[in-house]
């Protein structure tokens, strides 16, 4: 198959969406089929004749996200030249726009991931406010109604799209991640060129240091941990806004020896880390999917986390991990990580299932999916005709995709002055 992948978010960039569109590129590769990737320009991107950049505003509103500019010649020509079976969009909005055209005017089949819950991540564009969100609910509402195929990438999505109003076909497939790889990290390796000590006992976390990943609660939950406990540690690997704040707040309880910032890692680096961890723990209620939860636990480390989409699928309480209610306070949460850390026939049993969960995630049984998937919508695709389409054709086929997305944007903005069924739709 030829296959073309848009997303707003690539590599280099971090972030789980980004990770995501690679992971998929590089299994279907292997797999021996043709990807193209359309992707915004991003800092210190190598190039690749794999990968369309288009103009983008780096750092946008002063977050780490690039935004791109129109380019849509640009596209067009790339896509004719690739002619792909089937388009694949990552975003409801700006290249997700251009993955719709290219779908409708080559008349190939689209499927649309829905991974980001698009309301809880408005702070990072100006005059944030509850109609923008309601806007952006209705916005990529309306967008998986113009596609063949929605993916959801948890149980939790799924269902609630299907409340807010998505009418065509969901399926619910995680990213996947490569076990083998994140179970071969050398823990003890990474401890020591680190400066942390072999005897310590290790709380990680790994992700972006974002508002919107609840990381002041974890501070709150962890510090008294690192006070009551000398040989207690905190790893955290990434980066972002929140670092600042977070070591401020981490200061006030526990001396510079006792927590660890190594900013973003990857490949070995980042397996390693996890090898490092006594116990993973993760408090966000913004994910779609339980993407860093199932990488730590290949590593067999222990989770402690808050009960949430993408997060209930792959914690089990008491099997793999420690799973509180989404609103259980800081003091419950600094219950239930120490008593992990203090009860070591608890840790042994969770880190043995962990492993045996994260076998549920492996890329290998994800991507096998997701290629499924594909095959299935392009044999259902009426065949294009031999002949290519005329002028005529070309402009009233261009009049069509352009007022489904005009419509598509007038409803988001009605959303925007009041309720939807769409927007009214909360997920538990």
């Amino acid at each position: 198959m030829k296959i073309a992948l848009f997303t707003n978010t690539y590599l280099p960039h971090v972030g789980g969406v980004a990770r995501s569109v690679n992971t998929l590129e590089e299994a279907c590769r292997a797999r021996g089929h043709e990807v193209r990737v359309v992707a915004p320009e991003f800092e210190h991107s190598a190039p690749s004749p794999h990968v369309l950049r288009v103009p983008a505003i780096q750092h946008f509103n002063g977050s780490d996200f690039s935004v791109r500019l129109p380019a849509l010649n640009v596209v067009r020509d790339f896509m004719e030249d690739f002619r792909p079976d089937i388009i694949h969009s990552h975003h409801p909005f700006l290249l997700g726009d251009s993955a719709l055209r290219e779908s409708w005017k080559m008349q190939v089949p689209i499927v649309f991931t829905h991974h980001t819950l698009y309301e809880r991540y408005t702070h990072y564009v100006p005059l944030d406010s509850p109609a923008l969100k309601r806007f952006a609910v209705q916005l990529a509402t309306e967008y998986c109604n113009l596609c063949d195929q929605v993916i959801a990438p948890s149980e939790s999505i799924e269902h609630l799209l299907v409340e807010r109003g998505v009418t065509r076909p969901i399926l619910s497939i995680p990213t996947g991640i490569d076990t083998a790889f994140f179970a071969a990290g050398d823990g003890a390796g990474f401890r020591d060129r680190a400066g942390i000590p072999a005897d310590a006992r290790v709380i990680g976390h790994t992700g972006r240091l974002a508002r919107e990943k609840n990381l002041m609660f974890l501070a709150e939950a962890v510090a008294p941990c690192l006070a009551a406990d000398p040989r207690a540690v905190f790893l955290v690997v990434g980066d972002g806004d929140a670092r600042s704040d977070l070591l401020d707040h981490l200061r006030k309880h526990a001396g510079e020896d006792r927590f660890h910032f190594t900013g973003s890692l990857s490949g070995p680096d980042l397996a390693d880390a996890y090898a490092a961890m006594d116990c993973f723990v993760f408090a966000s209620q913004s994910e779609t999917q339980g993407l860093v939860l199932a990488e730590a636990m290949a590593s067999g480390t222990p989770v402690v986390a808050l009960d949430g989409p993408g997060v209930r699928e792959i914690v089990r309480d008491g099997e793999n991990g420690l799973l509180l209610e989404g609103h259980a306070s800081a003091g419950d949460f600094t219950a239930a990580l120490r008593r992990m850390m203090e009860d070591p026939e608890l840790a042994l049993v969770c880190s043995r299932n962990a492993r045996s969960t994260a076998a549920e995630y492996d890329t290998a049984r994800c991507i096998t999916r997701v290629l499924e998937c594909y095959e299935t919508l392009i044999a259902s695709q009426p065949r294009r005709p031999e002949t290519d389409p005329t002028a005529w054709d070309r402009l009233l086929a261009g009049i069509g995709i352009e007022w489904n997305l005009l419509v598509e944007k007038m409803s988001a903005a009605a959303a925007a002055m009041s309720e939807t069924p769409a927007t009214e739709a909360l997920l538990d």
